[in-house]
């Protein structure tokens, strides 16, 4: 059974969400692909993950390059899953296709775009089939997740 999870952003960026996201992914000690919507917000949230806190680091790599394999997080823009990752992350309107093989699925959209709202709904219809166990947070002004469904 994969666990899909869909995060509303509402009153953060992805960029201040998704390194937190990714913390608690590798304390579990999976390991993450992040799939971005185009080559320059993968290369955005690169830069994001290199410098979003000065106290700590997060291991993570650009796909294309001999060492995906063995990234703990991967920032792609294709479909694959070059380091065997056990979640995947879709991100700035990337668009699931096939979930197949992951124990957790994130998908993460801003609740300030209706396009990408909209597109949400479709992703929850489709990925709401027997096998997935499917639920909505939406973030509370403080920063806090709900569980809405």
């Amino acid at each position: 059974m994969t666990e899909v999870l869909f995060y509303h952003l509402e009153h953060q960026p992805l960029e201040r969400v998704i390194p937190v996201l990714l913390e608690k992914t590798l304390e579990r000690g999976w390991t993450a692909v992040v799939e971005a919507g185009s080559p320059e917000r993968a290369q955005a949230l690169d830069t994001a993950l290199w410098t979003y806190r000065d106290e700590s680091f997060l291991p993570h790599g650009l796909a294309g390059q001999p060492t995906d394999p063995l990234q703990p997080v991967l920032i792609t823009t294709a479909s694959d899953n070059p380091n065997g990752a056990n979640v995947r992350f879709f991100v700035d309107r990337a668009v699931p296709r096939d979930i197949a093989g992951y124990d957790r699925v994130v998908y993460l959209f801003s609740g300030h775009d209706p396009e990408a709202v909209a597109e949400a709904r479709v992703a929850w219809k489709a990925l709401s089939t027997p096998g997935n166990a499917v639920t909505y947070w939406q973030q509370e002004a403080g920063g806090r997740w709900v569980k809405k469904a």
